[in-house]
Order: C-alpha cells, then sequence, then structure tokens
C-alpha cells in the first residue's frame, strides 16, 4: 500500500509530466534541411569531389551527365537493357554504338598501369601477323585441340607430321572463314559466354590456352615488333598517353636459328617506345614490369628473381617493377616466396597481383596481407581487399593505388553485374585507384574505354561526373612508376590534352545550342 501511494505521488508530480512525455518531431522543412546536409556530406567523400571544374568543363560535364542519366534512366526502367548489368559479350555491339561510350573513347584517359604484353593488341593485328610469309600450321580448329604454329623457311620437324603453310589452309577453308577462326581461337568472346564458360576454371583454362597458342606467333622477332608497335597505335588511337604493361620476356627466334634473351626484348622494347613517341610527341612513353608465373618450383623462381636483379641494374630506366602473374585460386603464394622476395633490393618496386579471387580466406586472398606487407607500391585488382578492413584502412592510409580491371572482372567470373563491383564503393569514397583493362585484346574491348563505360556508368552513384573520369586518368598519372621528372612531364602533356579536348566539345555544345535557336 506504502509503495502504490509513493508511485501515484511521483506520477502526479510536475516533474512526472516532464518524464512521460513524448520527444516532438523534426518539421517537413527541418527534415528535408537535415537530408540535405547528409547526401552533400556523403557527395563531398566520393571520388573526384575535391576537383573544380571550369566553365568549359561543367558545359562538357552537363553533356556527359544527360548521357548518363539517359542509359541509368532506361536501366532504371528495364534492367535487362542496363549494359553493366550484363555480360560483357551480350552487350559489346550495344555498348559500341552508345553515344555515352563515344564520348568516352574521344576523351584523353591518361595511363593504363595494368595490361599484359600478348593481351595488348587487338585480333585484328594477330590476324594481320597470320598473312606474314613463313607461317606454318599443324591441327585444325577442332573444339578442344587447337591448332600448333610455327614460322619456318621450311617444313618444320618439330614434332608429328601434318604441318602445312597457312596460305594453303587459308585458301582451302576460304580467307572469310579462316580470318574468323583466327579471332575465335585467341580470344574468349563468346556469343553465349554463360554456356561457354560455367566456372571461373572453365574461362581460366580458356584464358590459358590462348596464350600458350599464341605464344610461338608473337615470338617470332618480326611479328612481336609488329605487334608491339600496333599495340602502341592502338592505345594511342584510344586516347591512351602512357602504358605500363607487365610481360615475361620470352625467348624469341627468327628464321635463321637466333634467338633472343630477355635482354635483347627489353632493347626491343625501348627502341619501339622511343621511335613511337618521336613520331607521336603526346604520348609520354611505355614502361615495362617484369612479370613471370607465379606457379614455378623454387629452381625456376630463383632464375626469375637473378634476372629480375640484372634487368634492375642494366635497364633500371624502362623495367620498372616486379611482379608475379597467373591464376591466384590454386596457385603458389605470395607467402611461400617471402623469404625470396626479401632478398631482392629494396630499389625494385613491386606491383603485386592480389585479391583477384572471390575466397575469403583461403590462401588466394591470404596474397593482399603479404602483398601490403612487402611494401607493393599498387595492388593488381584487389578484389577481395573490401573483406579485410584492416587491410582496407592500411591501403588507403599508404596511399597504395588499387588498379581496378572492370571488364577482366567479369569476364574471368568474379562479378556477373559491375553495380555490385567492390571498388564501387570505393569510388563512393575518395580511395587511390586506377581503371586499367589488363588483357583487353582477349575480350575483344578497346584498350581503355570500355573499361572507363563500364566503371563509370555501372560503378559509380549517379550524381558523380565528370570530375570521376578527370580523377581517374590524373591518378594514372600520380601513382605510375615514372621518376617525378618524368611525371611532371607527362601531367602536362595531359593538361594540353584535356584542354584541347575540353575546349573544342565545350564550342561544339555551344554552336549547336546556336543552332537549334
Amino acid at each position: 500500500m506504502l509503495l502504490a501511494c509513493c508511485l501515484l505521488s511521483l506520477l502526479t508530480t510536475p516533474e512526472a509530466h516532464t518524464i512521460i512525455e513524448r520527444p516532438t518531431r523534426q518539421s517537413p522543412d527541418d527534415y528535408k534541411y537535415q537530408r540535405s546536409l547528409l547526401t552533400l556530406q556523403e557527395a563531398d567523400q566520393g571520388f573526384g569531389s575535391s576537383i573544380v571544374l571550369t566553365a568549359n568543363e561543367s558545359i562538357v560535364n552537363n553533356q556527359l551527365m544527360e548521357l548518363k542519366i539517359d542509359e541509368l534512366s532506361l536501366g532504371y526502367i528495364d534492367p535487362y537493357k542496363f549494359s553493366p548489368a550484363r555480360h560483357f559479350f551480350e552487350v559489346l555491339d550495344q555498348i559500341n554504338r552508345s553515344p555515352l561510350f563515344q564520348f568516352i573513347r574521344a576523351m584523353p584517359k591518361g595511363a593504363v598501369l595494368h595490361a599484359h604484353d600478348t593481351a595488348l593488341a587487338s585480333t585484328e593485328v594477330i590476324v594481320n601477323a597470320t598473312y606474314f610469309t613463313d607461317l606454318w600450321q599443324r591441327g585444325n580448329f577442332t573444339e578442344g585441340h587447337d591448332p600448333e604454329f610455327r614460322f619456318s623457311r621450311s617444313k618444320p620437324t618439330t614434332g608429328d607430321a601434318g604441318w602445312e603453310p597457312v596460305s594453303t589452309v587459308r585458301n582451302r577453308m576460304g580467307a572469310e572463314r579462316y580470318d574468323e577462326q583466327i579471332r575465335r581461337l585467341f580470344s574468349l568472346y563468346e556469343e553465349d559466354p554463360q554456356r561457354a564458360y560455367r566456372s571461373i576454371n572453365d574461362v581460366w583454362n580458356r584464358f590459358s590456352r590462348i596464350f600458350l597458342a599464341l605464344n610461338p606467333i608473337v615470338t617470332y622477332k618480326p611479328v612481336w615488333e609488329h605487334y608491339f608497335r600496333e599495340a602502341l597505335r592502338e592505345f594511342y588511337e584510344d586516347n591512351v598517353m602512357y602504358l605500363e604493361f607487365r610481360g615475361l620476356l620470352p625467348t624469341l627466334y627468327d628464321l635463321d636459328g637466333n634467338t633472343y634473351t630477355p635482354e635483347d626484348v627489353v632493347e626491343i622494347y625501348r627502341t619501339i617506345t622511343e621511335e613511337f613517341k618521336v613520331a607521336h610527341p603526346r604520348f609520354a612513353g611505355a614502361k615495362f614490369i617484369y612479370a613471370p608465373m607465379r606457379i614455378a618450383d623454387d629452381q625456376t623462381v630463383d632464375q626469375y628473381l637473378k634476372l629480375a636483379e640484372r634487368l634492375h641494374r642494366q635497364y633500371g630506366d624502362y623495367v620498372v617493377g616486379f611482379d608475379l602473374v597467373g591464376q591466384e585460386d590454386g596457385s603458389r603464394t605470395l607467402y611461400e616466396l617471402v623469404p625470396k622476395l626479401l632478398n631482392l633490393p629494396a630499389s625494385i618496386n613491386f606491383v603485386f597481383h592480389a585479391g583477384e579471387t572471390n575466397w575469403h580466406g583461403m590462401p588466394s586472398d591470404d596474397n593482399l596481407f603479404d602483398a601490403v606487407l612487402l611494401g607493393t607500391k599498387r595492388i593488381g585488382h584487389g578484389y577481395a581487399l573490401l573483406k579485410h578492413p584492416v587491410l582496407l584502412k592500411m591501403v588507403k592510409d599508404q596511399d597504395i593505388c588499387v588498379e581496378i580491371n572492370p571488364v577482366s572482372n567479369q569476364v574471368l567470373k568474379l562479378v556477373a553485374d559491375y553495380r555490385n563491383h567492390p571498388a564501387a564503393i570505393l569510388l563512393a569514397s575518395n580511395f587511390p585507384l586506377v581503371v586499367s583493362s589488363d588483357d583487353p585484346s582477349f575480350w575483344r574491348a578497346a584498350p581503355l574505354s570500355h573499361d572507363f563505360y563500364m566503371a563509370f556508368l555501372g560503378m559509380t552513384g549517379v550524381y558523380q561526373d565528370l570530375r570521376v573520369l578527370k580523377q581517374l586518368a590524373l591518378n594514372s598519372l600520380r601513382y605510375s612508376l615514372m621518376n617525378e621528372q618524368d611525371k611532371r612531364a607527362a601531367e602536362a602533356i595531359f593538361d594540353r590534352s584535356w584542354n584541347d579536348f575540353i575546349d573544342a566539345k565545350a564550342a561544339q555544345i555551344l554552336a549547336e545550342k546556336r543552332n537549334e535557336v
């Protein structure tokens, strides 16, 4: 009874009314104001948000955003018509007709920092290489049995019989049919990619076979030189002004029985690069990253590392980094090789592939830990990085650039819909990253434009605009392995190219508006 009286007394005091009074809600105007502050705060943290657009850039940006929103709106109504939601091969023709893609293709895009030597030039360059004289073939274009190729003045004596001149096989099949078979042989492209590649292992097996089949063609010295020249031309025409590419430096051969060492191959690269720079003053050059296969025994790895040191001493101005390549799942890990890698001179830049996997906590995923601890300057792919919050913070704090390769990640079956790519989250913040193309030849992609298109349309928010594209280009020069003097020179070239593009585009837009009036 006493307790009840005490409670009643509490409830009837003036203080009791303040205790049980419900808080009032915001007015609609206050709510809208708070909401706008929140959205602005998030937008201010987005990739490229620190860039301030000039008057002409704003004019161009308005057109760019109209093109972007047109495609986003169409996809929002009918997701099947949204290119980033479907497999790249299924929508390649649709993308090529896109006004947004055409805009991106015409735009200066800076550098490609992640691409591989024998997957740079288009399949048409390979088709043309099969017209070189003295090319022989053994075997037909049958499912699962790729033909073998070899340049020789007379019928090759290696292996079994069955060698024929390619010219004979082409005449028998018809040039159009033969050339189409070559395109199919040296690309992963399929009309029905979901049926052709059921798992990541299926596509990687085919991917590896392409390199093996292509090797005897491109390692013929005249083709090797032709291929690299054509690759530089195609990158330049796609408005790429600098290239850092990875490769294995295979032994080349010619018709006189000569073979060419890795050092000879570097000399070929460097000579062709300098010739191309002279002919194209707005091309800032190319550098090489020595990147042998990660799936090798200890003795072979030791040979790789000795060569890496030798190249660093002799050609440090051109061979600017070291990496290990190949499918990470089921392969040797960086951790297994740490003692050997730590013996390399600290002046050799590491730029490791790491985290190109969907697994979490498996050995391939753990490569991210060792890449960071070994001091990698950049991370190739880094697809799994988002699953590691401590590493994610370390990468950002240490300004380690992540090399994103959107089309590669989808074709090699890490992601189906670009909107779900982990880098979409990195692009929502000011994270150190670049967009590159990996192996554009094998998916019939442009040297860089298709990857920029997929990143911009499929991996950024509706509000993210021209500043994203400009930041990607600037980052590609900033995080390159050029020395500081060359970086400044490259940035000056980019500024001229960018301003020329913007000014011409703005003038065109204003002229079209005057004509409409």
